[in-house]
């Protein structure tokens, strides 16, 4: 079977993982825990569809603030599993790939502090991609946090009634993906369907080019004419003449 967690590229294409947790407070130092992780695949910086997403029994309580900003409360995790039981999916989806995180310091050790007390390898800060930063060098003195960048880049965030790790993760790629360049970063769509459009055009206005040709007026024609110039003051074409 293969294994994803050996895989860096899909088909020859580039992988990365869009991830964000939810936890109980601020500080895995204090006790605090993961209670939610989410993921959303991206392959040469598109969305493949595919996602992980899981709610973990902490095994402490949640405090009323924690609750507050993502709905998560200790009777809802309570039958939830253990990160432990959790791992080896979580390690799978996530393979080799590089890990795009918004404030990955915050997430990242968390992350790490789990993987460490079930016994498994940190996860090197060199394989992830930090938004935050890159957001602040492209907005300098702006609001940088995943709201302020929605409503920056007209993503719909209005099902964001609390923070929810899956949910951060598919509005994180959206965000991501406009800050390397757009939606059809990499791909060169814009500039080939515009030069599609250029060719397409210019074949509609071509004219064939033909030679001047020479109509000689008829003696009727020629009578007319000078019947019009009789009745004309000072006309132009008998000073001509």
């Amino acid at each position: 079977m293969d294994n994803p967690r050996l895989r860096l590229t899909i088909q020859g294409m580039t992988r990365e993982i869009v991830l964000d947790t939810e936890t109980t407070g601020l500080d895995p130092a204090e006790g605090h825990r993961l209670v939610e992780i989410g993921c959303v695949e991206l392959a040469n910086h598109l969305p493949t569809g595919k996602t992980y997403q899981v709610y973990l029994n902490p095994m402490r309580d949640v405090p009323a603030e924690a609750a507050r900003v993502h709905g998560l409360t200790t009777e809802f995790l309570k039958d939830k599993p253990l990160f432990t039981e959790a791992v080896g999916d979580f390690l799978d989806f996530i393979g080799d790939a590089a890990l795009v995180i918004h404030n990955a310091e915050f997430d990242m050790k968390f992350i790490n502090a789990e993987l460490q007390s079930a016994g498994f390898k940190k996860i090197s800060m060199t394989r992830v991609v930090d938004t935050l930063p890159m957001a602040r060098e492209k907005f300098p003195g702006q609001p940088a946090n995943l709201d302020a960048l929605c409503r920056r880049f007209n993503i719909d965030n209005s099902n964001r009634k609390f923070h929810g790790a899956l949910l951060d993760s598919e509005l994180l790629s959206e965000v991501y993906l406009e800050l390397v360049g757009g939606r059809q970063h990499g791909l060169g769509l814009g500039d080939a369907r515009a030069e599609k459009r250029s060719v397409a055009l210019n074949a509609r206005i071509k004219r064939q080019t033909r030679e001047k040709r020479s109509f000689a007026a008829s003696k009727e024609e020629l009578k007319a004419h000078e019947e019009l110039l009789d009745n004309l003051k000072d006309p132009l074409w008998r000073k001509a003449e």
